[in-house]
């Protein structure tokens, strides 16, 4: 790439303010910038704009960022691409690194987080580019003079030594002829003890080797005479095994294989993210546990007195029997008794079945999901600790807004998160607004929990959608319920958003797409 040639970014983003922000961001930094709506207008723009790097959402209407990175991966290998992920979702970053993305980073995007992910990319680009501009050169034959064959074996080994993955080469004999400085950091052995030295079997496991060549001959990894992204573990000096990705290439002379070249890529970055991944599970489970402790303490004293009716009820109608046949009026009072206890036990079984479905550990499921019922069932799990903390519930229902494509556990984990909030921001008591309504134009419902309680710094106001982040005391509480809410609306291909003024109460805004359309 020329030193004067700017660089060109092409950010894909379903949501017009982050591409806002980002591409003033962007701009700021240097960059050349086009923006796009979707995956497939992002992909239109790349072929005309012709961009070094692409920073695509995962979670976008019709074309997600994965089938973004998968049709540039094919049509522009070359172009590094970036996914902007939510937290929780390292399963889709793990994804994206396997299918070859430079770089990932969650959101909300951090301006220094960016600015890493472009370095790595920048590296990666021009590696890439000096790459291609070596093969150019020896593909010209034209290198007639001992001066300039000398220039190419020295921008040969500096391009070899400089690339960010692993480079082995090998002789027909699979003796290692080429072995970079990638590889002396991965696997901890000189160049010294490799060249000329060890086999390619050394580097493998016992059977390794042949397993990977067996591939190479194969159909599914990148087809017959080709490894592609095939996954192995490789041996360290110190005997230490390491997972790692290896796409490799015969060394063809005249019709006939003379060697062999593989590009490796360290894995251990990736496996740290699935550990990453299955701690993040964990704590999206903690964090619901937490509020399903809370509930409980609340649930207990909801279906106490209901309880305690159907016990009077029952001891009251035992006393009547007991003192004989029943009169006409006794039949007529039982009748009452009867429903108030029928009424009374089917209040106590939802709100128990509310608890237990709220409790259940189970893997996301995308349903039609009714608005009016499911902020009904949050308002029953938390109605009594919002009486007991003095709390008026304002509760707005807007012309029974359209239903929304969701899992339902989530969110209403969502709900409560904010409605504990809320509950947490007024400790002398207040106001607490809940309402929906179909915002028309967007195709979205929109969901708001309004409180007046204290409010939130200007200085906190950036980071409170950040993991761990807290303005708690300590030992009341993590950091975790927002950035779940985050997550899980990201995952819903919605948005979050907040207003909030110290004194003056917060406003959280829930934007999700109704079934059937696209915002």
């Amino acid at each position: 790439m020329d030193a004067s040639e700017k660089w060109r970014v092409v950010l894909i983003d379903d949501e017009e303010d982050i591409r806002d922000v980002l591409t003033l961001a962007l701009t700021d930094a240097g960059f050349e910038v086009a923006s796009a709506h979707d995956g497939k207008t992002g992909l239109e723009l790349c072929r005309d704009f012709s961009p070094q790097i692409v920073i695509t959402d995962i979670r976008m209407p019709g074309m997600s960022g994965l089938q973004v990175l998968e049709h540039l991966k094919d049509s522009r290998p070359e172009t590094e691409v970036i996914v902007a992920t939510a937290f929780g979702e390292m399963d889709v970053a793990i994804r994206a690194l396997q299918l070859d993305a430079s770089d990932f980073i969650t959101k909300p995007i951090s301006d220094q987080a960016l600015q890493m992910a472009l370095k790595r990319a920048r590296e990666r680009y021009s590696a890439r580019q000096q790459l291609a501009d070596y093969t150019r050169l020896l593909e010209q034959e034209n290198v007639e003079t001992t001066q300039e064959l000398l220039t190419a074996i020295a921008f040969q080994r500096g391009l070899i030594d400089s690339s960010m993955d692993g480079i082995i080469g090998c002789d027909g004999t699979k003796k290692v002829v080429t072995f970079n400085r990638a590889m002396e950091k991965m696997l901890g052995y000189s160049r010294f003890e490799v060249l000329g030295r060890m086999d390619l079997a050394d580097f493998f496991p016992p059977g390794g080797a042949d397993e990977a060549l067996a591939a190479m001959s194969g159909k599914s990894h990148g087809g017959p005479g080709r490894l592609f992204m095939f996954e192995t573990r490789l041996l360290a000096a110190g005997g230490q095994t390491i997972p790692a990705q290896v796409s490799a290439t015969p060394i063809v002379e005249q019709g006939e294989a003379e060697g062999l070249v593989l590009f490796l890529r360290d894995l251990r970055d990736i496996r740290r993210l699935e550990r990453d991944m299955a701690d993040q599970a964990r704590i999206l489970h903690q964090d619901k546990m937490m509020s399903l402790g809370r509930l409980a303490a609340s649930v207990v004293h909801e279906i106490n007195n209901p309880l305690s009716g159907i016990l009077n009820y029952a001891r009251l109608m035992r006393k009547i029997i007991l003192r004989g046949p029943l009169s006409p009026g006794h039949l007529e009072k039982f009748r009452g008794y009867l429903d108030l206890i029928e009424s009374e036990t089917d209040r106590c079984s939802q709100i128990v079945s509310g608890l237990l479905a709220f409790s259940r550990r189970s893997q996301p499921e995308f349903t039609e999901v009714d608005i009016e019922d499911l902020i009904s069932r949050s308002v029953a799990l938390s109605r009594h600790k919002l009486e007991m903390s003095n709390i008026e519930l304002d509760l707005t229902m807007n012309s029974s807004p359209p239903k929304v494509s969701g899992d339902r556990n989530q969110l209403q984990q969502c709900l409560i998160n904010l409605i504990f909030n809320a509950i947490d921001a007024m400790p002398r008591g207040g106001r607490l607004g809940l309402s929906a309504t179909l915002d028309g134009p967007r195709k979205e419902v929109v969901i708001t929990v309004r409180d007046t309680g204290s409010g939130i710094a200007d200085a906190d106001l950036p980071h409170i959608f950040e993991p761990f982040f807290t303005t708690k005391r300590e030992g009341y509480g993590v950091g975790l319920g927002l950035s779940t809410v985050f997550g899980i609306i990201e995952h819903h291909n919605g948005r979050v958003e907040v207003e909030s003024r110290p004194g003056q109460g917060s406003v959280f805004t829930i934007h999700l797409p109704a079934s059937g359309g696209s915002h």
